[in-house]
């Protein structure tokens, strides 16, 4: 009988520690973190901003208010923000949280979580771009299996006729803006660091191809995207162009070109040529820039009734317009630009919380074309999308343009 009870004391106590462990190695509730980092106003706002979203958000996929892990586009912005930074600051908290959302996405054998290879969807690639740092830090060959999965969509990718990006597999001969981020400085980086840059002409080509058939003659902006089939019924029937400039959009694109301008030699033709876009875009968007710094969300119809000054586009062009002058593909004149925007923001975009927590406001939530319900690409229709406050697509390139313009 005592034999019996030291038995069940003993199994009752094995269990109670496994139950104990196996908690304390849960991802922790959200509200248990809160307030455990202190934002102080001394800090840089780059600082300032990463803490604010490590408070609102202690594991790194709960960014866009995720409750389970995903592998998406906006954490990958948001994420190589952070990695700028600590590459930056040296502060190994923002490695650790980047590397957090790695951990629970990729497993040992380099397969990622919620990723879906046959969708062709090429937003899913742009978060890749962490993987290169973590892989040459830990030499875990799970990243690099990631990484060459990733590759391997690109090369499978469906191509237009002339050989540019499909945005989606559901989205046939379409190439958008939004899809030069998502696609390209991966691509620039991998074949750079992998392929002794074999493949620069073919990232090149995406962006020539953007240029010659969205970008409007008179402004000088690009439309947010172009069918090649000109069968969409958003699409002009002679241009293929979508109807209107969406801020967003080309601040993904002017951010994507400084990007993989990091891997073209100076002496490469086609590095020219993507420096001529970079100052042709600049010179758009300074005309366009609104009295406040900022830009508007559709970009050129500043006082059309509904229009509204949009955070995520204009921080987009304060970081590519600042990087563009710092790495001397842009006049100086450009980074005066880049101030006035920032003050833009920080003035009149930006509220901080007694406990210094900041916010960034007024950011377009989501914008696309096609798709179910029928996005029409109407100015009704993109100054009537929802907006939302800590939007990610803002917060990452706010980050960004702050640890360009040392603010």
């Amino acid at each position: 009988m005592k034999n019996t009870i030291k038995y069940y004391v003993v199994v009752a106590f094995l269990l109670l520690h496994f139950f104990a462990t196996a908690n304390n190695n849960q991802v922790q509730p959200q509200q248990e973190n809160k307030g455990s980092l202190s934002i102080n106003d001394s800090l840089k706002w780059s600082e300032r901003m990463a803490l604010s979203i490590m408070k609102r958000h202690p594991q790194a996929y709960q960014i866009d208010e995720q409750s389970t892990p995903k592998w998406d586009y906006v954490h990958g912005l948001v994420l190589t923000s952070f990695e700028k930074l600590y590459k930056k600051t040296g502060n190994k908290q923002y490695y650790d949280y980047i590397k957090n959302y790695t951990d629970v996405l990729i497993d040992e054998k380099g397969t990622i979580k919620t990723y879906k290879f046959d969708d062709y969807n090429i937003d899913m690639v742009t978060a890749g771009r962490i993987l290169f740092n973590l892989y040459e830090t830990t030499k875990e060959p799970r990243y690099l299996e990631a990484m060459k999965l990733l590759r391997k969509q690109l090369a499978e990718q469906p191509r237009t006729k002339e050989g540019g990006f499909w945005h989606k597999k559901r989205y046939p001969n379409q190439m958008w803006l939004d899809g030069l981020y998502m696609g390209e400085p991966f691509y620039a980086q991998y074949t750079s660091v992998f392929e002794e840059g074999k493949q620069l002409e073919d990232v090149a080509k995406q962006f020539e191809l953007m240029q010659q058939n969205a970008t409007d003659k008179k402004t000088g902006l690009l439309y947010h995207a172009w069918d090649e089939s000109k069968l969409m019924p958003w699409a002009n029937k002679e241009t293929g162009t979508s109807p209107n400039f969406w801020s967003r959009s080309i601040g993904w694109y002017a951010m994507a070109l400084v990007d993989v301008l990091d891997y073209f030699p100076k002496n490469d033709p086609k590095q020219k040529e993507l420096v001529c876009y970079l100052n042709k875009i600049a010179k758009a968007l300074a005309k366009s820039q609104d009295a406040s710094g900022l830009w508007y969300q559709v970009t050129d119809k500043g006082g059309k009734e509904g229009n509204y000054l949009e955070s995520s586009g204009s921080s987009m062009f304060a970081y590519a317009l600042a990087k563009g002058v710092n790495k001397g593909y842009l006049p100086k004149k450009f980074k005066e630009v880049a101030n006035k925007a920032f003050d833009g923001l920080t003035t009149q975009l930006i509220k901080v919380d007694a406990d210094g927590e900041v916010t960034i406001t007024q950011a377009c939530a989501v914008a696309g074309l096609g798709g179910e319900p029928y996005r029409d690409g109407s100015y009704e229709y993109y100054v009537n999308e929802r907006k939302k406050d800590n939007d990610p697509k803002a917060t990452g390139a706010f980050i960004l343009a702050a640890l360009e313009l040392n603010r």
